[in-house]
């Protein structure tokens, strides 16, 4: 399994320790930015990054790290196909790959701290979705909506 994982300048510092936790629980990490910590790069352009290796096949998850997670997670689920969950506790992370099947975790850098970032990751990372009848219903949903709003 290939997890992409990007950040803004807000999650750069963070960043190294999920590509760590990522390759000890097996699966390959796609780096895709931030390489600097300069506040130059905007997180929009780091969720289309996620979601095009998402939809390209070169990953089948991705995490995304900005200051709050906010906009990261904002951005990212302006793109189809994308169910991005923001995270600040261990419950929500296995709840929204269980339940919701997020396939995209995001964090604020600025909000939990290293370690708590790191144990949400590998929660996040272990659970699958769970395939329940009344959680396929509801994804489907999502999934409809983005077909009836698409421009």
């Amino acid at each position: 399994m290939v997890v992409a994982i990007a950040c803004d300048h807000g999650g750069f510092p963070l960043k190294a320790l999920l590509i760590e936790e990522i390759r000890r629980s097996g699966a390959e990490p796609l780096d895709l930015g931030a390489f600097r910590e300069e506040p130059l790069d905007d997180y929009p352009d780091y969720a289309i990054a996620v979601g095009q290796a998402i939809h390209s096949g070169r990953a089948g998850e991705g995490i995304l790290i900005c200051g709050s997670g906010v906009g990261a997670s904002v951005a990212a689920n302006k793109l189809p196909g994308i169910r991005a969950g923001l995270c600040h506790d261990t419950f929500s992370a296995h709840q929204g790959r269980e339940d919701d099947d997020c396939n995209v975790l995001c964090l604020g850098a600025r909000v939990v701290g290293p370690s708590l970032a790191v144990e949400i990751t590998r929660v996040w990372l272990a659970a699958k979705f769970s395939g329940a009848e009344r959680h396929r219903r509801r994804v489907d949903k999502v999934r409809a909506l983005e077909k009836q709003w698409k421009s």
